[in-house]
Formats: C-alpha cells, sequence, structure tokens
C-alpha cells in the first residue's frame, strides 16, 4: 500500500486547495443526508408524540419543516459542487500526471528505454492513468469523509440519544467496513492482476496483429495470431468474471453489516423507550441515523472494485517518475574537443569492465572510427560520450563541460547520435525531416539529402512531400537509415556519434555518404562505431576496442 500513498500524496499536493474544498463538500453531503433524515424521523415521531399527548397546537412545525427543505435543497447543490471541484481537480492532476510520466520516461537510462515497446508501454500507461482517476475520486476523498461523517454522527447520536447507540453506530459503519476494507484489499489484488494482465494482453495482441499483417500473412501465421488473441480475450473474461463475483460477495457482506447495524439499532433503542431511558424522538434520530450512515458506507464497495488495479498502477508508475536528480546546467557550449578521462563502463553495476580504462581527446573537426569485435562496447561508449549512460569511473567532457552536469536541452542543441535502430515516423519526408529542425526550409532539407546521397530517391519518390508510412514503411533499409542521417545533419551539431551509419549500403555508397556527411559537417567531431571498410577508412583516426577477460 505504501506506493498508493505515495501516488495519493503526490496527486492531492498538486491541487491542495480544490481537494480540500472537494473534501470539505463531500463530508458536509453525508453530514446534510445524515441530518436530514434523522432531523425527518424526529419530526415525524415529535409530532405525533405532540398529537397523541394532545400538544399538537403547541407544537413549532415551521422551523423544522424548513430545516428539512434547507437540508435537501443545500445537499444537492453541496452535491454538484463537490462534482465539479473534484473531478475538475482530478483531471488536472492527472494531467500533469501524463506530463510527469513522459518526462520520466524521456529521463529514463537509455537502455532501459529501449527495452520498452511502444504499444506495451502506451497501453500500459494509458490503462494506470486511467485506473488512478478513481484513486481521488472514490477512494481517499470518500473514504476521509466517510469517517469523519460517522465519527461526528457517533458523537451528536451519543449526545442527543444515548452513548450506547453512538457505539453501535461507531462499529457497524466505522470499524466493521473499515476492517472488510482491509481484509478484502489484498484478496481483491490477485484477480486485478489478472484482469489488468488480460487487457494488456488483448491490446497489445491487437496492435500487434494489424501492425505486423502484412509479415503475418506472408508467413501464413495469422491464424495463430488471431487464435493468440482469442486466447487473451478469455483469459481477461475469466478474470473480470473472478472481480465481479468478489464484487458481488463483497457487495452482499458490506450490505448484511449495514442492515444488521439497523437491526441493533432499532432493537437497542426499542428497548431503551420501553424502559423509559429513551424519549422516542431520540430513538427516532438513531435509527434514522443508521439507515443514512450507509450512503457513507456505499464507497467501499466501488474501492474494493478497483483497489487491486490502483494498487498496480501505482507501483508501475511511480518508478517511471523518478528523474534524473543530478545537477545540470544550461551552460554555453562552443565547438570544442571531446575527452575521454580515464572512463570505464559496465553493463550492470556489479559487472565487469566492458573495456580498459580509455584516455582519448578528439579535436573539432577530426573524425574517429570506434572499432572492435561485437560486444566490446562500442555502442555504450557512445551512449557514454552522449550523456545517456553513467559511467563506471571517469568522465566525459565536452568543450570543458562535464557532460553529466550539461542540461539534456543544451546537450540536444550541440549533440546528435544516430543509434543502430533508427526512428522514423509516419508522414511526409519534410516532417520526419523537420523533427531535428522545425524552422528549416526546402533548401536546407535538400542540401541534407545530397550529403547522405539519397536526394535522388527522394525525388523519384514524389519530393518532399512524399509520405511514408507507419515506422517509415515505404523506403528500404539503406533508405531509412540515410534519411535517419541527413535529419541528424540538419541539427549541424557539434558533436555526432554515429551507430554503424552505412548499414544497408553497397560500398561506394557508403564511401558517398561518409565524404558528405564530413563535407556538411567540417568543423563537428564525429566518432563512429564502425565495423565496415568505408567507415574505417573515412576517418583520421582508429580507436580499437579490446574486451577484458570475463575473469576481470
Amino acid at each position: 500500500m505504501k506506493h498508493l500513498f505515495a501516488i495519493s500524496l503526490l496527486l492531492l499536493r498538486q491541487e491542495k486547495r480544490a481537494f480540500a474544498l472537494g473534501l470539505a463538500l463531500a463530508a458536509l453531503v453525508l453530514a446534510m443526508g445524515v441530518a436530514l433524515l434523522s432531523l425527518s424521523g424526529w419530526f415525524i415521531t415529535a409530532a405525533a408524540a405532540a398529537g397523541l399527548a394532545g400538544l399538537g397546537a403547541l407544537f413549532n412545525v415551521f422551523i423544522p419543516s424548513a430545516l428539512v427543505r434547507f437540508l435537501a435543497l443545500g445537499r444537492t447543490a453541496a452535491r454538484y459542487g463537490e462534482r465539479l471541484t473534484t473531478h475538475d481537480a482530478t483531471l488536472r492532476t492527472l494531467a500533469n500526471l501524463r506530463l510527469d510520466l513522459i518526462r520520466g520516461l524521456v529521463q529514463a537510462p537509455y537502455r532501459q528505454a529501449e527495452r520498452l515497446r511502444a504499444s506495451r508501454v502506451l497501453n500500459r500507461v494509458t490503462s494506470d492513468v486511467d485506473a488512478l482517476d478513481g484513486l481521488p475520486l472514490r477512494l481517499v476523498l470518500p473514504a476521509l469523509a466517510g469517517l469523519a461523517i460517522v465519527t461526528l454522527s457517533t458523537v451528536a447520536t451519543g449526545l442527543l440519544a444515548a452513548p450506547a447507540l453512538g457505539g453501535v453506530l461507531l462499529v457497524g459503519h466505522g470499524v466493521l467496513p473499515s476492517l472488510l476494507f482491509w481484509h478484502g484489499a489484498g484478496r481483491a489484488d490477485k484477480p486485478a492482476r489478472r484482469s489488468a494482465a488480460g487487457m494488456q494482453a488483448m491490446r497489445s495482441r491487437m496492435i500487434d496483429l494489424v501492425t505486423a499483417r502484412d509479415d503475418l500473412a506472408a508467413f501464413g501465421q495469422l491464424r495463430g495470431a488471431r487464435h493468440h488473441f482469442m486466447q487473451a480475450i478469455r483469459y481477461h473474461h475469466r478474470a473480470r468474471s473472478a472481480l465481479d463475483r468478489f464484487d458481488r460477495g463483497i457487495g452482499f457482506t458490506l450490505e448484511m453489516i449495514g442492515w444488521s447495524t439497523v437491526a441493533v439499532t432499532l432493537a437497542l433503542a426499542t428497548q431503551m423507550v420501553r424502559d423509559d431511558t429513551l424519549l422516542p424522538a431520540q430513538a427516532a434520530i438513531a435509527i434514522f441515523a443508521a439507515l443514512a450512515l450507509t450512503e457513507a458506507v456505499a464507497p467501499v464497495r466501488r474501492a474494493m472494485e478497483e483497489i487491486g488495479q490502483m494498487r498496480r498502477a501505482a507501483s508501475r508508475i511511480l518508478p517511471m517518475l523518478e528523474c534524473d536528480t543530478a545537477q545540470r546546467h544550461d551552460v554555453s557550449l562552443t565547438a570544442g574537443p571531446v575527452e575521454l578521462c580515464g572512463l570505464e563502463l559496465r553493463r550492470s553495476p556489479h559487472g565487469a569492465p566492458l573495456f580498459p580504462p580509455l584516455d582519448l581527446k578528439i579535436a573539432p573537426g577530426e573524425m574517429i572510427a570506434i572499432t572492435g569485435p561485437s560486444g566490446c562496447g562500442k555502442s555504450t561508449l557512445l551512449l557514454a560520450i552522449a550523456g545517456q549512460i553513467h559511467p563506471h569511473r571517469g568522465h566525459v567532457s565536452l568543450a570543458g563541460h562535464r557532460v553529466e552536469t550539461v542540461a539534456p536541452e543544451t546537450l540536444a542543441r550541440h549533440l546528435a547520435i544516430v543509434p543502430q535502430r533508427h526512428a522514423l515516423v509516419a508522414g511526409t519526408i519534410a516532417e520526419n525531416l523537420r523533427l531535428a529542425d522545425p524552422e528549416a526550409d526546402e533548401a536546407a532539407l535538400w542540401q541534407a539529402l545530397e550529403a547522405t546521397n539519397i536526394a535522388h530517391v527522394i525525388r523519384a519518390r514524389g519530393g518532399l512531400e512524399a509520405r511514408l508510412g507507419f515506422r517509415g514503411a515505404g523506403l528500404s533499409g539503406g533508405e531509412a537509415r540515410r534519411l535517419v542521417l541527413a535529419r541528424a545533419l540538419l541539427r549541424k551539431p557539434d558533436v555526432l556519434l554515429l551507430d554503424e551509419p552505412t548499414e544497408g549500403l553497397d560500398g561506394p555508397g557508403a564511401a558517398r555518404v561518409m565524404v558528405g556527411m564530413r563535407a556538411a559537417l567540417p568543423q563537428a567531431v564525429i566518432l563512429v562505431a564502425a565495423h565496415r571498410p568505408e567507415e574505417i577508412d573515412a576517418a583520421d583516426r582508429r580507436l580499437s576496442l579490446s574486451p577484458l577477460q570475463a575473469s576481470h
């Protein structure tokens, strides 16, 4: 429950005034409901008793009837204000939560973000945030308001009727529902987890079925993919049915507790009236208060149905909100050398070093080819220079500034990296290129395309307004690679990091691309994780990484 408590505080702190007002109005609604029913019961009983005693003409009916109308109308207005306030505040906090989630995912360690599947993350984040909208609306605020009103009603009943009757209300509407909630919260976790997992699998498999339909059809796997999708539907249906049965069981138990409380209150109050220790009108207050307080307990059932999903959502979302807390500054970077000072990298905190400590200085305008066997750490070294991975020892400096102290926005203006797994989006060629520079004119776009030897391909496909499909569908692997390289050139970075940039190109084409990029950025520091002769030959120097033995 600690994750749920932490996310509750996070949400409530963002809109403290609105939620405080909503809590006050929610408590006012319950208080008016209890007061309305209790006053009505007292009014009817007292008026009947006065009539039987022959004092009907002296009984003042105007003040109680006016109070009944006031409470009825005031309860409606308070309910409207409470819904308006709390829902508006919840929508604002969830909007802020989505922004914080995006910020946390963007600043997550590169290797962690690299393992995320877009469809799975999107579905999970969407369902988790939707689950948390019930946290303030159906759990925290109703629980706080309900406990407050049950406590006040207990005290008021004890003062206006009898302490014993107040104790019955406290146990029946306060203690027992709370114990039921804590007991059921653990039991609800398993069916809620299975229901959420089934929904997640159903969404992910549907997206995979749609996006990979061409490949599935080509290899004759459409029937199998459909079978897996139907399996996810059946799994979710079974989990949902189990959750519904649990909900009905909780609802029945809660109803039994509520009506048992009313029955005990009625029996005890009747006995007190027979013993002449309690007036009938006072007994009516306690009985009708017991009836009215069932409204305060009602949210327990809805919360029990959603508590498992809320707990899981909070446990997944909280780690995503953890951003890099290191001190970073918006420094003024200029074209300068890249320095590696005793740099040591590891795949995990307790793993072996990938290679011996590096000491290297690269001047502006110089291209370095990083070579070595697969898995020796070439890509990891580029990520460390880009500030995406923190070194185990040593540091990287850009123009005299340690990369871990430079704000991400500043790094993005002066450094560009093209990893092995490039990313294109559905849209026009121009839209894909302008992701790097939204203000770039057509001349700049064509210049970047010429530098990467893909301009003639784009012209043949209809020019800059030619459209690409999902993930750049419509281009071959080599064409997509060159388009991504052209986009990186548009940034005009002082440091350009390339991971196997000519993959998918023939030898002459690869050589032309390397020459074109060098000519487009004559003063930039360029580091290339290279495995092809064309990439190595284009460099001024070669940095060969030799992996350490596993025994280290």
